[in-house]
């Protein structure tokens, strides 16, 4: 086992891999003898793998599916990639971007394109708002002006670019970081910003949600002005350039603003008061509808994008004088993301003229084109991305932020010709992993897979990556093992984009599974509804006839199945141990156990989601894997941030105490300072190493449970085995853990 494990886990914390496993196995034995996989040395594990030559020329080595070594280290996968939050144009048509920089902490820097990209905030403030607890939406540009959002006070600041003067707050300091700001536009009408507030001062668990406007015209900080208020949330003001009026979105509880929305115009007096509303799109009781981003064109009209009738999200026009709403390409396919975070911009008009560039996602891919919207013209546009998201314009050009199953996330600049129907050049611009390419001849390809479930007549969706390695191959007549992935959300998709914590298990000749289960976003309302009051049903179902699915056609190995998944995923992946026995072991990162003691202590945003996802009290009991502990057949390991208000550390301690009391193997390691996601790394002058052992524990974990465990073994909590597992759950840095 120690063999093993060494040949397949890089160094990650003082003690080597090695050393610490011939300490924590002394004994154990392999069921079976493994082929040893070639020794590769720390400076080609570090160095490019050339496509061609990554096996030395030589046939691939026999091993193992699982035991392959490769150069994807957890190192390499939690320091290769930044973040990329909001963009934007500045004043001069150049781009302003958000990155989260692992070497700094996860810090959101406001970087701007030049010949040399330069940051255009000090390196003591970090952008990036904590209003609905996912925050987006943290920065806005006019000409050359930043406001922006900093994350330890969360107040707003007004930040000059490129004259080195410090960010001046436009916004009070209440003592505490209480109050957040997200989505702000400016007013060019009465020279100040507007942007939805989340008020905590008062309850924290029910925040005050309002959309404000904040005086620019002087340096003076200023109280917020109440604009609107009396919903539960707003979200998208957006001010038209050409009138005195402002656009917006607002719904309440139970709707998550994916289920029932509203779109709203209203109109400003002379002194900057709304004094008249009209309601846009989704107040007419027989019609559901969820509007979202809506838009104002140069001209003048209106456009968002809504799911009404066909069950798609797509564009339509206000047509103002008779107050109905037109669509501008109706298509089976969805223009726009649920509105889990703040600033989504999935379309944007092309300088001062009525042509419109959108993206939309159809079938697990996203494409990207051109609407003359005076014509009603359409041209799609051919771009190497599979995947695209934000987009802003300039006259003849546009950014957009893409990725592929090869290519990692990054922002394009796509030339367009004189007729903006036809690409002149692409450029990639920013590249959240621009040293990763280096490994591509080790990069599994996804392939999209459409497969059966449980409900007659019914199909869902996954991505599959089967194990791949140019220095190996897998043993004659063995099948790999297979890691299933569930998205959190549950409201969410997985997209099929290059991502190193995939590749470093498909390169180590794992099998990986990233499904799309019935209740995903980009396939429509319906396909979306299916989880409604089945949210640990149908994807549960979903997920375990998927993996079946795969062994049917003979593609892994029955016997060595497992699932791990974040947050709603992690709930997923409990719910399939505890109801169903298709898999070995599991993983939950910040997953839920309890879903009642989940609605009791999340956040104002979410507080009510479960209303239409789970549905009868009898349904939170019967769907809480906590309350059937007993069903659980396999090893479980929990991982969890302390400072998490999205799903509270409570589920994750609740749920390994009711494990290790049922004699189970389980282990639970916590992490101080994180909240919901994990974002720190390790580096040399720091001791966080979160990320990299996050993965290496999991590996460990996986191995050792498909090498050892079988659920007819006794479950004891004081067994050899669990305990010399425990012993690698050292203590490093601010990491807690708990002996299984």
């Amino acid at each position: 086992m120690a063999t093993l494990l060494a040949s397949i886990l890089p160094a990650a914390c003082s003690t080597s891999a090695p050393a610490l496993l011939l300490r924590a196995f002394p004994r154990l034995r392999l069921r079976r003898p493994l082929a040893s996989p070639p020794r590769m040395s720390s400076s080609s594990a570090a160095a490019s793998p050339a496509p061609a030559d990554a096996a030395g020329g030589e046939r691939p080595t026999a091993a193992p599916f699982g035991s392959w070594r490769s150069p994807i280290t957890a190192d390499v996968v939690s320091g290769a990639s930044k973040r990329l939050g909001d963009i934007a144009l500045a004043g001069d048509g150049r781009l302003l971007w958000i990155e989260g920089r692992p070497e700094e902490k996860g810090r959101m820097v406001i970087v701007k394109e030049d010949d040399k990209p330069a940051d255009i905030i000090p390196q003591e403030f970090a952008a990036r708002t904590l209003a609905q607890e996912y925050g987006g939406g943290a920065f806005a540009v006019q000409d050359n002006v930043v406001v922006f959002s900093n994350y330890k006070d969360q107040r707003l600041y007004k930040q000059p670019i490129g004259t080195g003067s410090l960010p001046v707050p436009l916004t009070p300091d209440y003592g505490a970081p209480d109050v957040s700001y997200a989505d702000g536009v400016f007013d060019p009408h009465f020279s100040r910003y507007i942007t939805v507030m989340e008020d905590r001062r008062t309850s924290s668990l029910n925040p005050a949600t309002t959309i404000v406007s904040i005086n620019l015209s002087n340096g003076d900080v200023h109280e917020p002005k109440v604009l609107i208020s009396g919903n539960d949330f707003y979200a998208s003001p957006r001010i038209d350039p050409t009138k005195k009026r402002m656009a917006w979105i607002e719904w309440g509880h139970p709707n998550m603003p994916w289920d029932k929305s509203e779109l709203w115009v209203g109109y400003f007096s002379e002194s900057g008061d709304l004094t008249e509303r009209v309601c846009v799109a989704g107040s007419n009781p027989m019609l559901v509808e969820s509007p979202a981003e809506p838009k104002w064109s140069p001209k003048g009209e209106l456009f968002f994008v809504t799911d009404r009738g066909s069950g798609f999200w797509n564009i339509y026009k206000w047509v103002e004088h008779t107050n109905e709403v037109v669509p501008m390409y109706a298509l089976d396919a969805e223009f726009t993301r649920p509105l889990w975070v703040f600033g989504i911009n999935s379309y944007d008009f092309l300088g001062k003229s009525n042509h419109i560039v959108f993206t939309y996602r159809q079938l697990g891919k996203s494409y990207i084109g051109v609407l003359d919207c005076d014509s009603g013209s359409v041209s799609l546009l051919d771009i190497p991305f599979s995947d695209l998201s934000n987009v802003v314009t300039g006259n003849d050009y546009f950014y957009i932020e893409g990725a592929s199953g090869s290519i990692p996330t990054s922002i394009a600049k796509v030339t367009l010709d004189g007729n903006k129907t036809k690409v002149i050049s692409f450029s990639i611009v920013w590249s959240s992993s621009p040293d990763v390419m280096q490994y591509r001849s080790f990069f599994s390809t996804p392939e999209f897979i459409e497969f059966p479930t449980s409900s007659p007549e019914q199909k869902a969706y996954a991505y599959f990556y089967p194990p791949l390695n140019p220095m190996f191959e897998g043993l004659p007549d063995e099948k790999p093992p297979l890691l299933v992935k569930t998205h959190g959300g549950p409201t969410a998709e997985t997209r099929g984009v290059l991502d190193l914590s995939v590749q470093y298990w498909t390169s180590r000749g794992w099998a990986f599974l990233d499904v799309n289960y019935g209740g995903s976003t980009g396939y429509g309302r319906e396909y979306r509804e299916r989880l409604l009051k089945k949210w640990g049903i149908v994807d549960v179902d979903d997920c375990c006839s998927c993996a079946r699915f795969l062994v049917e056609n003979g593609k892994v190995d029955e016997q060595r199945l497992c699932i791990t998944g974040r947050s709603a995923g992690g709930y997923t992946t409990l719910a399939s141990l505890a109801f169903r026995d298709t898999f070995k072991a599991g993983a939950s990162l910040y997953g839920i156990g309890d879903i009642t003691l989940l609605r009791a202590e999340t956040h104002k945003f979410e507080s009510r989601y479960m209303d239409n996802l789970v549905g009868s009290e009898g349904a939170y009991y019967e769907r809480s894997p906590i309350n059937f502990v007993n069903k659980f057949t396999c090893p479980v390991i929990l991982f969890q941030g302390l400072d998490d208000k999205v799903v509270p550390p409570d589920q994750a301690r609740k749920i390994y105490k009711a494990l290790k009391e049922s004699g189970l193997p389980v282990a639970l390691v916590e992490y101080e300072g994180e909240q919901h996601g994990f974002r720190k790394v390790r580096y040399r002058t720091n001791t966080n190493c979160i990320v990299p052992l996050t993965l290496l524990t999991l590996l460990t974990f996986k191995v050792f449970i498909l090498t050892f465990f079988t659920p007819s073994r006794p479950k004891t909590s004081s067994s050899p085995w669990s305990s010399r597992w425990c012993f690698l759950l050292e203590r490093s840095g601010n990491l807690r853990w708990q002996m299984i």
